[in-house]
C-alpha cells in the first residue's frame, strides 16, 4: 500500500499522475514511482525513496513521455523504504509493469518455486513476485494479459489492489481488486484510477467502484470492461462523485490538519443536515425506519473498529447503554477477527471506519454476517467496501479528511453515534420526552460550542509551546471523558512522536502514578460533571508529586484553577456530549506541539491514512 493512480488517454500522463499522487500524500508513504510507455513503445519506470517532489525532482532529465501511465505511493510491508523496494515494478523482461496496494500472503512460496524455475528477482517485495508471475503464466501459457491476471490472482493468497501495464499492448491497462479499494474514473475517451476518487474529481465525476475479485479493462476506444477472474461479465454501476476540489486543498491553512481542525463546525451541522429536523426535536435516521425490527430485536450491540475509530465506539457504548438500556462491547476488529467470538443473529454489530475499507473491520465484518449478525455501518467515504458489505448505515458525511490523524471524522463519528443512540431510544422508549428533547437540542447547539472552543487556538499554542521538551504525557479523564483521553494521547504520540497514555483517572493511582514528577505534564479532563470532585481529587494527588496539571475545565470554574498549572477553559455541554466539546483542544495540542517540534503533521512516519492491510 499506498495509493495508486492510473492515466490512459489522449493527454501527457505523466502531469495528471504526478497531481493524482500529491493529492494522495495524506494516506503516508515513504516512496514514489511512475511508469510511462512512450510513443515509441517503451516502458520507462522511474521511482526513488522519499516524497513524490524527490520523484519529480529524479525525473526532470527522464522520458516521461506517453498517453498511458500508473504511479503508486509506497508505505512499506515487505522490504525497507527504498527505490528498489518501490513501486513500480518491472517484469524479468521489463515488458510488465505493476503498481500494488496490499500483502500476497503466499508471496514465498511463489517466489521459490519461480526461481527454481530459473526467475530472477531484484526486490524484497511481495508486489515483485506477482508480476513476476503473471509473466510467468504469460510466457508458458501463452496467453494475454487479462488472461494471464486471471490465472495468477485465482492463485494468490491476500489483499490486493493492483494496475498493470504491458509496452507491447500501449492502449490498455488491466486492473483488479480484492479487499483493497480501486476506482475507475470515465472521462470523454480517456480513463483514471485510484485507490481513492481524491486523483479523479479534477476530470471527471463518472467513477465505477470495483468490487471484490473484480477485474477492469480499460482500453482506450472501447468502453470499460469488467470481468471476474473466472472472466464473467460484470454489470457495470457508474456512479457520480460528489466531492468539491476545494475540499482537498489546504485552503489558506498551513496544514491539512489544522484546516481539518477548524472545519469541524460546519462539518457537524453537514453530519446533522436532514437527520435533525429545523426545529432541533427529532432525529431521523433512514436505517432506523427500513431495519426498524431488527435494530429493536437487538439483546445486545457489538462496536468493531481500530484506533480513533475504536475511541469513539467507547463513547458509543456509553450513549447506546445509557440512552437505550441495551448492553454495548467494544471490540478491537483486530481481535475480533481472530478469536472465536460468540455473535449471533440477535446482536447488531456496529462496524466504524473513517475510510470504510480498514482490513481489520472489514473482515470482522465478514465473520458477523457469517455469523448471522446483523450489520450497521458507520463511515465517512462514500461507496468504501464497509458500507457496500452492510446491511445498512450512516455517513458522517465531514467530507475528505486528508491528514493521516483523524480529527473531524472522530467527532462526526461521535455525532452519528449520539443520533443513533437517540433514535434508538426513541423507538425502544426508553428515554423520557424531556431527556429526548434535551439532547437532541443541546446537539444542535454543539457546532456553535466548537466554534467557541477553536478561538482557544492562540493560547493553546502559546501552551504548546511551554511542554515541547517533555518525552511522556499522560492523559486522564472519567465517564463519557476517558475515551477522549485515549483520543487525545493517541493524537500527540501520532504525529508529535511523544509517548502518551490516556488512562481513567481513578486508575492513576493504580500504577501511572509512580510516573510522575516535575517533568510529566498531566492533561485532565475535568469539567463540571457527576465525577467532578473526584477528579479533582485525582488532581491534588498529581500536584503532590509535583506533576505539572493542564486542565480541561468548564467556563468559570476557579477551584480547579487554583490547583493546575494551567487551564483552557470549555463553554458548559451536557455530560453526554463533553466528548465532542473536549477533544477540540486536545486535538489543537497535538498540533502544536508536533508543529514546535518541527515534524510532518500531516503525514507522520510510519502511518497510513487508510490501512488496507492487516
Amino acid at each position: 500500500m499506498c495509493g495508486i493512480v492510473g492515466y490512459l488517454g489522449h493527454r501527457e500522463a505523466f502531469p495528471i499522475l504526478i497531481k493524482g499522487l500529491h493529492r494522495l500524500e495524506y494516506r503516508g508513504y515513504d516512496s514514489a514511482g511512475v511508469a510511462l510507455i512512450n510513443d515509441s513503445g517503451s516502458l520507462n519506470v522511474y521511482k526513488t525513496k522519499g516524497k513524490v517532489d524527490s520523484l519529480v525532482a529524479f525525473c526532470e532529465d527522464k522520458d516521461v513521455t506517453g498517453g498511458v501511465g500508473i504511479a503508486h505511493t509506497r508505505w512499506a510491508t515487505h522490504g525497507e523504504p527504498s527505490s528498489r523496494n518501490a513501486h513500480p515494478h518491472y517484469s524479468e523482461s521489463k515488458n510488465l509493469a505493476i503498481i500494488h496496494n496490499g500483502i500476497i500472503e503466499n508471496y514465498a512460496d511463489i517466489k521459490k518455486n519461480l526461481q527454481q524455475k530459473g526467475v530472477t528477482f531484484v526486490s524484497d517485495t511481495d508486489t515483485e513476485v506477482l508480476v513476476q508471475f503473471i509473466e510467468y503464466v504469460m510466457k508458458r501459457k501463452q496467453v494475454d494479459l487479462l488472461t494471464a491476471v486471471q490465472v495468477a490472482l485465482h492463485q494468490v493468497y491476500g489483499a490486493y489492489a493492483i494496475a498493470i501495464v504491458d509496452k507491447r499492448d500501449p492502449k490498455q491497462i488491466i486492473a483488479a481488486r480484492k479487499q483493497s479499494p480501486l476506482v475507475v474514473g470515465i472521462g470523454d475517451n480517456e480513463f483514471f484510477l485510484g485507490s481513492d476518487a481524491s486523483p479523479i474529481i479534477e476530470y471527471t465525476d463518472k467513477v465505477v467502484y470495483l468490487e471484490d475479485g473484480n477485474i477492469a479493462v480499460l482500453r482506450l476506444g472501447e468502453e470499460l470492461k469488467v470481468v471476474s477472474i473466472l472472466n464473467e461479465a460484470q454489470a457495470l454501476e457508474v456512479k457520480t462523485v460528489d466531492i468539491n476540489l476545494g475540499q482537498i486543498e489546504k485552503g489558506g491553512y498551513p496544514h491539512f490538519m489544522l484546516k481539518e481542525i477548524f472545519e469541524q463546525p460546519s462539518c457537524l451541522t453537514n453530519c446533522m443536515r436532514g437527520r435533525i429536523n429545523v426545529e432541533g426535536d427529532h432525529v431521523t435516521l433512514s436505517a432506523l425506519i427500513d431495519y426498524r425490527r431488527q435494530l429493536l430485536a437487538a439483546k445486545r450491540v457489538v462496536i468493531v473498529a481500530c484506533g480513533t475509530s475504536w475511541h469513539a465506539g467507547l463513547i458509543g457504548k456509553q450513549l447506546i447503554e445509557t440512552f437505550c438500556r441495551v448492553p454495548v462491547e467494544v471490540e478491537y476488529a483486530s481481535e475480533f477477527r481472530y478469536r472465536n467470538p460468540v455473535v449471533g443473529e440477535d446482536d447488531v454489530v456496529i462496524a466504524i471506519s473513517q475510510s470504510g475499507e480498514t482490513a481489520d473491520t472489514l473482515a470482522a465484518v465478514q465473520l458477523a454476517k457469517e455469523r448471522g449478525a446483523f450489520i450497521y455501518g458507520i463511515c465517512n467515504a462514500v461507496g468504501s467496501s464497509i458500507p457496500r458489505a452492510t446491511a445498512t448505515g450512516t455517513y458522517i458525511h465531514v467530507g475528505p479528511e486528508i491528514g493521516v490523524a483523524s480529527t473531524k471524522a472522530f467527532t462526526g463519528q461521535v455525532t452519528v453515534l449520539t443520533m443513533f443512540a437517540l433514535a434508538l431510544a426513541e423507538a425502544k422508549g426508553t428515554m423520557s420526552r424531556m431527556d429526548y428533547l434535551q439532547v437532541v437540542r443541546a446537539l444542535s447547539e454543539i457546532p456553535g460550542k466548537i466554534e467557541e472552543v477553536l478561538q482557544t487556538n492562540e493560547k493553546v499554542a502559546n501552551l504548546a509551546r511551554t511542554f515541547t521538551y517533555a518525552h511522556n504525557f499522560l492523559y486522564l479523564g472519567r465517564g463519557f471523558s476517558y475515551p477522549v483521553a485515549l483520543e487525545g494521547a493517541l493524537k500527540l504520540k501520532e504525529i508529535s512522536y511523544i509517548h502518551a497514555e490516556g488512562y481513567p483517572a481513578a486508575e492513576m493511582k493504580h500504577g501511572p502514578i509512580a510516573l510522575i514528577d516535575s517533568d510529566m505534564p498531566v492533561v485532565v479532563i475535568a469539567t463540571r460533571d457527576a465525577m467532578y470532585e473526584k477528579v479533582l481529587s485525582n488532581i491534588q494527588e498529581i500536584k503532590a508529586r509535583k506533576g505539572r496539571v493542564i486542565a480541561l475545565v468548564t467556563r468559570g470554574d476557579t477551584t480547579i484553577a487554583k490547583v493546575a498549572d494551567e487551564v483552557i477553559e470549555l463553554p458548559e455541554v451536557m455530560e453526554c456530549l463533553e466528548p465532542l466539546i473536549a477533544t477540540i483542544p486536545l486535538q489543537l495540542l497535538a498540533y502544536h506541539v508536533a508543529v514546535c517540534k518541527g515534524k510532518d503533521v500531516d503525514q507522520p512516519r510510519n502511518l497510513a491514512k487508510s490501512v488496507t492491510v492487516e
